[in-house]
């Protein structure tokens, strides 16, 4: 028995192999049904122990810590008989499950040199909130590409690797390069939202507003609202319909597709994408909806009790519009004393964003320029991708503009030579 890239499995079920090898493409690809599949395989094969480290995975990217430890043990049980390669991929598993990222990214950089085509082992590794992505490190999205394109001979034109080294390239400012393969892993296949959310994020690169509405127009409405990139998608539509100042259908796409209790969506990409659309919305010069800002708030808080990267850089956005001072505070204390003990991979980025963003509610706008300035540079260490990070660019823009410091946001601007930005900031127009 082998999985779809050759590699031998440790069942003797035909079925079993059949659902997890779809479960795991179903995964790799973000579709739903995932968890469908990974049962049908276990009732199939109670002792195939591949798709209980499966189902660790998906619990965890959900966050239930509870089930993926409970998953992730009866995988390593059930492995004691399995291939070598087996018990290394669910070895990786139980590394991640713990909370042990830097190892579990050590034995994948191993892994692979053995099983190249392991592609379930590998992919914790992808994308902006992979193992290498949430190191912390400046240079981490040039070191992702430089770990993938070694990998490519051995992956061919396979649907799944084009889409993550197209990510990779995209976020080295090798959009058009990112685009072709996108488009390519999309012939091959066209529900894959990790292939769309790919293209959409080649097209924000190359400016190309209209036609990433254009895109989205034709791919959303056939998606699968269970997907994991379900809301994530719906919030990178509702940029572009923002970008082509069609604020009305922004809000409408936001308010049905990405705030807390509309989607299923991991929390992480709930509350992210929430907080920066609506901060963005601002800075475009639309009006504040106080109440769904307190819902947003409200998510935070009951799912996220601790710092978690990514998160942090968004932590502070809700206090400071709502202006609860004491709240912002804590939350920049906590982000502040656990960077500087080396328990955050960002450092003190967090604590200094949300610095920031009081800053600017505050319109302390000298204040916002002098921290964002300086941090700019740094800001890659928080994890996400380019477009995610247009929030602190573009509150520094916003900063510049309100401040009567035009010059210095063009200046900045020309400073970009490897995208076309067209992200809208109220009174200012981007290079």
């Amino acid at each position: 028995m082998q999985d779809r890239y050759g590699l031998e499995v440790s069942t003797s079920s035909a079925a079993a192999r059949d659902a997890y090898v779809q479960g795991i493409d179903r995964m790799l690809s973000a579709e739903a049904g995932v968890e469908e599949c990974l049962s049908t395989a276990i009732a199939a094969d109670p002792g195939f122990a591949l798709p209980h480290a499966a189902l660790a995975r998906q619990h965890q990217l959900y966050v239930r810590p509870d089930e993926a430890r409970a998953s992730a043990e009866a995988a390593v049980e059930l492995s004691r008989g399995a291939t070598i390669r087996e018990q290394r991929h669910i070895e990786i598993v139980r590394l991640l499950i713990t909370g042990q990222v830097p190892q579990a990214l050590n034995l994948i950089r191993q892994h692979v040199i053995d099983f190249p085509r392991d592609a379930f082992a590998l992919a914790p590794a992808c994308g902006v909130f992979g193992a290498i992505g949430f190191r912390g490190r400046i240079g981490r999205e040039a070191e992702l590409l430089a770990f993938l394109e070694p990998l490519a001979t051995h992956y061919g034109d396979d649907w799944w690797f084009a889409t993550v080294h197209a990510f990779a390239l995209i976020e080295t400012g090798r959009w058009d390069r990112g685009r072709q393969l996108a488009e390519h892993a999309l012939e091959q296949r066209p529900t894959t939202p990790h292939g769309a959310h790919t293209l959409v994020h080649a097209l924000f690169e190359a400016g190309a507003d209209d036609e990433a509405v254009d895109f989205l127009d034709r791919w959303l409405p056939e998606s699968d609202p269970a997907s994991v990139l379900h809301c994530h998608i719906w919030w990178h539509y509702a940029l572009v319909l923002m970008a082509v100042s069609r604020h009305d259908d922004a809000w409408q796409a936001f308010r049905h597709n990405c705030l807390p209790g509309t989607t299923t969506s991991p929390p992480i990409t709930v509350f992210s994408d929430s907080s920066s659309f609506m901060w963005r919305s601002e800075l475009a010069g639309q009006p504040r909806d106080r109440a769904v800002w307190q819902q947003v708030r409200e998510f935070y808080e009951e799912r996220f009790p601790q710092p978690i990267v990514f998160v942090d850089a968004h932590a502070g956005l809700t206090y400071a519009v709502l202006g609860e001072t004491e709240e912002l505070q804590a939350c920049i204390t906590q982000l502040q004393e656990l960077g500087e003990a080396g328990r955050l991979p960002a450092g003190t980025t967090g604590a200094t964003l949300a610095r920031a963003y009081s800053a600017f509610v505050d319109e302390k706008w000298s204040t916002v320029i002098d921290v964002l300035e300086p941090l700019i540079p740094q800001v890659v260490r928080i994890g996400g991708s380019r477009a995610q990070r247009d929030l602190m660019t573009n509150t520094l823009l916003a900063a510049y503009v309100k401040a009567g410091r035009t010059d210095e946001a063009r200046a900045f601007c020309a400073q970009v030579v490897d995208r076309r930005p067209t992200r809208p900031v109220a009174g200012f127009e981007l290079c």
